[in-house]
């Protein structure tokens, strides 16, 4: 009688239905650090797409308005600089759509934009069109990724969202590489129409996304994770509605410690622009090596994350999140030093010494991205988390702007400047990490094994 009662107690309100998952399956997801994602399929397949449909347009998109319009290649790379610029405030606008109307709907919303863009890029003839399209397309990314560290918190427990946040690196990174070389693939077709059908491809791999988005409901509400975090500073009574209405972006800038935290960030998003700016063309040169060298060591990075990502976060587990930020920051300056090194090598160990540089910077990456991420979360205010993040966002997006002038003018100057450069950006993060972990006695005392 006892048992039958207990079976049929009604389940409060809201609840769902625990799943069970095979205690075997559980043990070995642990040991490769994947994280438990009860209810997260729809995140995390949208996210996979929302990659791979990103890499997909890296790869294609000069090439497909070169030989799908009349417009010069001068005239097309002056126009997407000049859109992407222009899109540049778009972060700071998703910041309170995420706090208004949640980071779901809203990544739902970019989704849904990034794919009539791809629509549009079929009627894209002139240079003005072609500029429409572009913009359109990096409004629509930003807002996905800008939305995308408030899915993780109402997804993951506090506890586990540094792990969530590296196996979303983990994700994207696969899929950026696998758009990559369906991109490559449609271009070795080398007609306008496949190029118009990777357009059409993107277009519904976005739309599929936005889908999945919209009906993915998570299994802990915004509510829940916001109860269990106890990093952000308190906030005033009164200071916001629960939508965050009342609260301007001022409120971010006055945060001492988040300003911290956006300064370390900056020292990593300069970093991560070696791969994409910095790499290919210090091979070439500086080193005098062949460009297929820079892209094996591109590939080989992408597999290495793919393949290890998660393993380095559970490694890192039972340190605080500061401190695996700190320790990202040496292992890129020992890597910049030895690429750095390499410009005066001999020549027999200059690609040994190539590979062995990448593949520090890669841990580098996996052990600092996952906990800066985590920090960003957990630093913001629950109710205005989506202006914090779109300030996070920012930083980076202002970094991928000014790298590429600052990096190339080095170069100019001295074929090892940037290298030096950026092994002093990487030693300066230290500092920078322990001031915050000063104006934050809350990240001193992280429970070992709780990132």
């Amino acid at each position: 009688m006892t048992t039958q009662a207990t079976r049929t107690q009604p389940q409060p309100p809201g609840s769902r239905p625990e799943r069970h998952r095979s205690p075997r399956f559980q043990a070995l997801a642990a040991r490769f650090g994947i994280p438990a994602a009860p209810g997260s399929a729809g995140f995390v397949a949208a996210t996979s797409i929302d990659s791979i449909g990103t890499g997909l347009v890296l790869a294609f998109t000069v090439v497909y308005f070169v030989d799908t319009t009349n417009v010069g290649l001068a005239r097309i790379g002056a126009v997407m600089t000049l859109a992407r610029l222009l899109a540049l405030p778009t972060s700071m606008t998703v910041g309170p759509m995420i706090d208004r109307f949640t980071a779901r709907r809203t990544a739902a919303a970019g989704n849904l934009l990034s794919a009539g863009a791809y629509v549009g890029f079929l009627g894209a003839r002139n240079v003005w069109t072609i500029g429409i399209v572009v913009f359109l397309v990096q409004v629509g990314h930003t807002t996905y990724w800008t939305s995308n560290g408030a899915l993780i918190a109402v997804s993951a427990p506090p506890d586990a969202r540094t792990r969530w946040f590296g196996f979303i690196h983990a994700v994207r990174n696969t899929g950026l590489g696998v758009g990559a070389a369906l991109g490559a693939l449609g271009l070795a077709l080398g007609s306008v129409t496949g190029l118009r059908a990777i357009a059409i491809g993107d277009a519904i791999s976005f739309l599929i996304a936005a889908a999945l988005l919209s009906a993915w409901r998570p299994e802990r509400t915004g509510q829940e994770a916001d109860r269990e975090d106890d990093t952000a500073p308190p906030q005033q009574e009164g200071a916001a509605g629960e939508d965050g209405r009342g609260v301007g972006y001022l409120t971010v800038l006055r945060d001492r410690r988040y300003g911290l935290l956006i300064a370390v960030n900056c020292t990593l998003v300069f970093a991560q622009m070696l791969i994409k700016i910095l790499l290919a063309v210090y091979v070439v040169e500086a080193l005098r090596r062949g460009a297929w060298i820079a892209g094996v060591l591109i590939v080989t990075a992408t597999v290495q994350i793919a393949l290890t990502q998660n393993a380095v976060t559970r490694w890192l587990e039972p340190f605080r999140r500061t401190r695996a930020v700190a320790a990202a920051s040496v292992l890129d300056a020992a890597a910049f030093g030895l690429f750095a090194l390499l410009y005066v090598a001999p020549g027999a160990l200059v690609v040994a010494g190539l590979v062995l540089a990448m593949a520090v910077f890669t841990i580098g990456e996996e052990a600092g991205f996952p906990a800066m991420d985590s920090l960003s979360v957990s630093m913001a205010p629950a109710r205005i988390r989506g202006r914090y993040l779109a300030v996070f966002q920012l930083s980076w997006t202002l970094g991928e702007v000014v790298a590429p002038g600052v990096l190339t003018l080095l170069l100019a100057a001295q074929a090892v400047a940037p290298m030096l450069f950026l092994l002093a950006l990487s030693l300066l993060a230290l500092p920078l990490v322990a001031a915050l972990e000063r104006a934050s006695p809350s990240l001193r005392t992280e429970t070992p094994g709780v990132l």
